[in-house]
């Protein structure tokens, strides 16, 4: 006897009883809200635009005219479900509540007062909306609108006529010899206003703000954007108009007189209760640079200010180099609190400012207890506690000092029986100057931040329970700096790094998987290389370059752009050329070291489609060529390129693709099985984010790449593991859906996904989107990854 079909009336009797209720109420309540509402009032529900525009106008225009008219348009009406204003029901729900009490409470928390239309507000939308297209350049439009009733309810309607936009025929700078309008003739050169240009309002503002900085940076402590003024000359025919720039007759005569800085002083140690102390001239001693330093406990070394300021004494005022000057005392680290006062005088015919610049430094030593979470790719997951010391001022020329010892412990999720428990010691310091310390003269933009040079010394030790230790010792030497706000520098000369496990730390049951007949060679032969191959060093340099087209911008687009080139070994092997006994390649005192060069590349790309819809994608592209004594052998596994896991191809777990047609999903559970990467690796990601709330988003993505190695290895099985004309066929392809809670400080991610295509041949074909079945049980275990991370994945 066939199934009869569950009546719809069943279902909603086997809804939650509460909610049912709740929401019956709701629409049954919806009839009776224009008995609520005032005596001869409607509800607002909303504003209807229809423009009127002259042929002239193109589509892309009248969009942007309808969406920001509608933007600007006032009442804003209640929120709406399908139409209904469920807010305002839930508001009406219970009735007129009492001050206090269940009813108050749910309509403060629940409801939305009705918004009531006006006529009053229909006809101040109109002014607004005349003055907003005229600033834009489309003089003459005009606009009419009245309140259209239906019932309870009431919609703004307008007509809106459009005229022709107006554009740009020549812009032109009044000036004469005085020395104001010299500098207004000179910044003329790097105009926004450009002949061609639509007419704009806020062009015009951006202008006069562009112009003011560019005189004050000229020495005109006191001018003022209010200072300039614009006239413009229309043509109705032709619909162009002509600029006129100019500096107002009434300007004061103060801001029209340059200034130059006559003296400076500098108090590095004040504070509200040793101010009387801390700013006596009288304690002042002079340095070569002329500053005039008060501080009588002379913490700080005179040579960190000839580092830091950009003003100058006897150079004229430039509020460029103010700024600077103001961004260097803060970013130094050394400052709590910075202000500065100007003191302007006469000497002479000319005018001249003492700057005065007031510092409370922060306490020079601090200690601190900082536990953490941590969430590895291999599937570790763990605390670690770090006790970090600082000195702020170590060798009296603002040099941070930090001494960082870590204790964490990790152990592994979803590995069953099998899952080890990992416990990790580690002690590091790091020394950061604010300048550039090196015998060689760099060149770098003295108008940007300061360069800094940091040295880093680090042990660490990993104890992998009833397995092995595994020591790391590494130190480098490198520089950074800023080329321009958008492009920034990294340069490591030296950094060395070796890794061994003693022998001693081996257990039984190493040995125990070595014998195991049962257990893949693939498998034994990573665990040779990592305990009992594993001493190595590597002594490379490291030059990195880092682009962002827009850092400070609101630009819809945002490009970034980060290289990096890395050689190792190439110095060792001018010393070092005996090979050892036990192994062909080359060692420094018994230890093999590696030879390769490293270069990759990750290019960004954001567009905000919409006010709260993003498209990000990223392109990466890694090439990593072993050579000398790497010859035929991998890069060193620190240094090879992985695919797979949060913040890469989401569908497939950490590091289970690759190298080529090689995979590792069988064999994830073993313990201490390092997942294998290459010496190639391309990887393109993107995804549509959307803002829901403030703090909700959502994303929906497709993540695809792999990675190669450069030569045949004798751990594969077979010739499918490097990189060749077939690459394309090897790509890995996986989408998916996010969802992700921004919690202003950080921003916590969900991403479920699940592959579209593995690399490995699956029942004869790449693509498993046949496959695809979420009723079953066994395809979600083997094919929904839901990936847990902090911040997005690019």
């Amino acid at each position: 006897m066939a199934k009869q079909p569950e009546s719809p009336y069943r279902a909603f009797y086997r809804f939650p009883t509460s909610v049912g209720i709740l929401l019956l109420a709701v629409l049954l309540n919806s009839c009776n809200i224009g008995k609520h509402l005032p005596a001869n009032e409607r509800l607002y529900m909303g504003t209807d635009i229809k423009l009127n525009a002259d042929s002239t106008v193109t589509e892309n225009e009248k969009e942007a005219i309808q969406e920001q008219l509608a933007t600007l348009a006032r009442p804003k009406p209640n929120k709406q479900l399908f139409g209904f204003p469920y807010k305002v029901g839930l508001y009406y729900l219970f009735g007129e509540p009492k001050k206090n009490g269940f009813r108050a409470w749910f309509r403060k928390k629940f409801g939305e007062e009705p918004v009531l239309a006006s006529a009053k507000a229909i006809t101040s939308n109109i002014p607004v909306w005349k003055a907003t297209l005229q600033n834009d350049g489309y003089f003459g439009s005009n606009a009419t609108g009245s309140l259209k009733e239906s019932g309870y309810k009431a919609r703004g309607v307008y007509e809106v006529d459009v005229m022709p936009r107006y554009r740009i025929d020549s812009v032109a700078f009044i000036v004469d010899s005085s020395d104001v309008r010299k500098a207004l003739r000179a910044s003329g050169r790097r105009t926004v206003l450009k002949k061609g240009d639509p007419y704009s309002l806020d062009n015009i503002k951006i202008e006069r703000e562009r112009i003011s900085q560019f005189i004050k940076q000229r020495g005109f402590y006191y001018f003022l954007p209010d200072y300039l003024g614009v006239l413009a000359n229309n043509d109705s025919v032709k619909h162009r108009t002509s600029l006129f720039v100019y500096i107002k007759p009434d300007v004061p005569d103060a801001a029209a007189v340059p200034y130059t800085i006559r003296d400076v002083f500098i108090y590095p140690n004040y504070n509200l209760s040793t101010a009387q102390q801390d700013t006596n001239k009288r304690r002042a001693y002079q340095t070569n640079e002329r500053f005039r330093i008060v501080d009588s406990t002379r913490i700080f070394n005179p040579k960190l200010f000839r580092d830091i300021m950009t003003v100058q004494p006897g150079r004229r005022y430039n509020s460029r180099a103010q700024d600077l000057t103001l961004s260097r005392f803060i970013n130094v680290g050394a400052f709590k609190f910075v202000r500065n006062r100007f003191d302007p005088d006469q000497q002479g015919d000319s005018a001249v400012l003492d700057v005065h610049y007031y510092l409370t430094p922060y306490p020079a030593k601090s200690i601190r207890l900082e536990p953490d979470f941590t969430s590895r790719s291999n599937n570790f997951n763990g605390t670690q506690l770090t006790l970090s010391w600082r000195n702020r001022n170590t060798l009296r020329r603002a040099e941070l000092l930090t001494i960082n010892g870590t204790a964490g412990i990790e152990f592994q999720v979803g590995a069953g029986t099998q899952g080890i428990t990992n416990y990790r010691l580690g002690l590091e310091g790091v020394l950061s100057f604010p300048r550039l310390v090196s015998p060689v003269r760099f060149n770098y933009d003295q108008r940007q931040a300061l360069p800094k040079t940091n040295v880093t010394l680090g042990y660490q030790t990993i104890i992998r329970g009833g397995l092995y230790r595994i020591n790391s010792f590494q130190t480098t030497f490198g520089y950074s700096w800023r080329q321009s706000q958008q492009v920034e520098h990294t340069f490591i000369p030296l950094s060395a790094n070796y890794v061994y496990v003693p022998l001693n730390s081996v257990g039984d049951r190493v040995y125990e998987i070595l014998a195991d007949t049962a257990i893949s060679q693939i498998v034994k032969q990573q665990y040779i290389t990592t305990v009992f191959n594993s001493d190595q060093l590597i002594l490379s340099s490291l030059y990195s370059f880092n682009y962002n087209s827009s850092p400070r911008s609101t630009s819809p687009n945002t490009f970034r752009f980060n290289a990096n080139a890395e050689v190792a070994g190439n110095v060792a092997s001018l010393f070092f050329r005996k090979p050892l006994e036990t192994d062909p390649r080359n060692g420094i005192f018994g230890v093999p070291y590696a030879q390769y060069f490293r270069v990759d590349a990750d290019a960004r790309f954001y567009r905000k489609l919409t006010k709260s819809v993003t498209w990000a994608n990223r392109f990466f592209a890694g090439l990593g060529l072993p050579y000398g004594n790497s010859n035929g052998y991998q890069l060193p596994f620190t240094k090879q390129y992985f695919v797979g896991g949060s913040n890469s191809i989401r569908a497939f777990r950490p590091r289970a693709i690759g190298p080529g047609l090689f995979t590792r999903d069988t064999l994830r559970n073993l313990p201490a099985f390092q997942d294998g990467g290459g010496d190639i690796k391309l990887e393109a990601n993107t995804e549509i984010r959307a803002k829901f709330t403030k703090y909700l988003e959502g994303a929906v993505f497709v993540d695809a790449g792999n990675v190669w190695t450069y030569y045949n290895l004798p751990n594969f099985e077979g010739d499918v593991e490097t990189f060749s004309s077939n690459f394309y066929k090897q790509i890995a392809i996986g989408t998916g859906i996010g969802l992700r809670i921004d919690l202003s400080y950080f921003l916590v991610r969900f991403d479920l996904a699940t592959p579209l295509r593995k690399p490995y041949k699956t029942n004869g074909s790449e693509w498993v989107t046949k496959l695809i079945d979420f009723g079953s049980t066994d395809w979600r275990k083997q094919n929904l990854i839901l990936n847990i991370a902090v911040g997005y994945p690019f």
